[in-house]
């Protein structure tokens, strides 16, 4: 089955909406438009719902999970729903010792740096993650023909949090091991891989329409450590899911050098983020692929007519694109002002319109 073959059950009411055909390559009613991280602390609905409970338990009930999923496509009418989760969350659902500290982002108890180390980490089974099934559940009941978008963090970044015991400017143990041990380094993002695959099958089998790789930290190696390093482990995930035939994505920061690698990886959407035109970003990623991107986010903080105007130039580098899926370079920014975000999607609808 590829991303093209037409799906049976859940997944069927999705098939043709402008995101899924976007993300095929195929002519669109207009060009669709999702934000990263557009469910979360940009909208007050969320602020609301969130207090008292700390992100990792959010992620564990489906209740919130799906309340916090559905908020910006109510507000925003987005073309798609993102899982609203963290990466960290299959590891915290093997019992990896770890928290998401506010303002610090997740942190580890036990880094991982040694081979005794990797026993950590077990196989992740479905009833691990038996919130995200059941909230998936409630959540494709709702959305009807909206696709959901699952997603989960790639081998590299997690690995990155694992080895550092958390948030990393430099990523120097991670590099220390991925160039000191290669073989132990090849060791951890195999495994890491299986989790990760695992996670995505667990949203794939309970209804999402496709998938999101986030390699967050992957901007900070070069092409020949990309493809020596770590795209085996990338690609290992891509496989792992190819036979559900759901559009799979790709999307790391700064990886602009990076772009035909992450593609040749196994995405069927290669994710670009605001330092490269998509134009240029085409030229890289070759034929064959969506693209995906690619608005600065700290353009929503400017006026209306600036942001129509950026907006415009992202369109018209797309213009020729295979398929185009708008989108930010990056996650939507804590303090955006959520009415700029509604403003946005309607701009690019009307502009798109066929």
């Amino acid at each position: 089955m590829s991303a093209t073959d037409r799906p049976t059950g859940q997944q069927n009411a999705t098939y043709d909406s402008a995101f899924l055909k976007a993300c095929r390559r195929e002519p669109v009613p207009h060009t669709p438009v999702w934000f990263m991280r557009q469910a979360g602390r940009s909208l007050p609905e969320y602020r609301k719902v969130r207090e008292g409970t700390t992100m990792l338990d959010s992620c564990m009930r489906p209740d919130l999970v799906t309340e916090i999923t559905l908020q910006p496509v109510r507000r925003h009418r987005v073309d798609a729903a993102i899982y609203f989760s963290d990466i960290v969350v299959p590891l915290k659902a093997i019992g990896i010792d770890l928290d998401i500290k506010p303002g610090v982002g997740p942190v580890v108890a036990s880094p991982i740096r040694t081979r005794a180390d990797l026993a950590q980490l077990r196989d992740l089974t479905p009833d691990d993650v038996a919130y995200v099934t059941e909230a998936i559940g409630m959540l494709t009941g709702e959305l009807g023909s909206t696709p959901l978008i699952g997603f989960a963090g790639a081998p590299f970044t997690l690995a990155s949090y694992l080895v550092e015991g958390g948030p990393s400017r430099n990523h120097e143990h991670t590099k220390a091991l991925m160039y000191g041990d290669p073989q132990l380094w090849a060791d951890l993002l195999d495994r890491l891989a299986e989790i990760t695959s695992a996670f995505l099958k667990v949203q794939i089998e309970a209804g999402a329409s496709a998938v999101q790789l986030f390699d967050s930290w992957v901007g900070a190696l070069s092409p020949a450590d990309y493809r020596a390093s770590v795209m085996p482990a990338s690609a290992k995930v891509f496989d792992a899911v190819a036979s559900y035939g759901v559009p799979r994505i790709h999307f790391g920061v700064g990886t602009g050098e990076l772009l035909g690698l992450m593609g040749e990886a196994g995405a069927d959407v290669v994710g670009v983020d605001w330092r490269v035109p998509m134009d240029e970003a085409a030229r890289r990623v070759g034929p064959g692929r969506a693209l995906q991107g690619n608005l600065d986010p700290a353009v929503l903080f400017s006026t209306p007519e600036a942001v129509e105007k950026k907006a415009d130039e992202v369109l018209a580098a797309a213009a020729g694109l295979e398929g185009h899926i708008f989108n930010l370079g990056h996650g939507v920014l804590p303090t955006t002002d959520p009415d700029a975000l509604t403003r946005l999607v309607e701009h690019v609808h009307a502009r798109t319109a066929s």
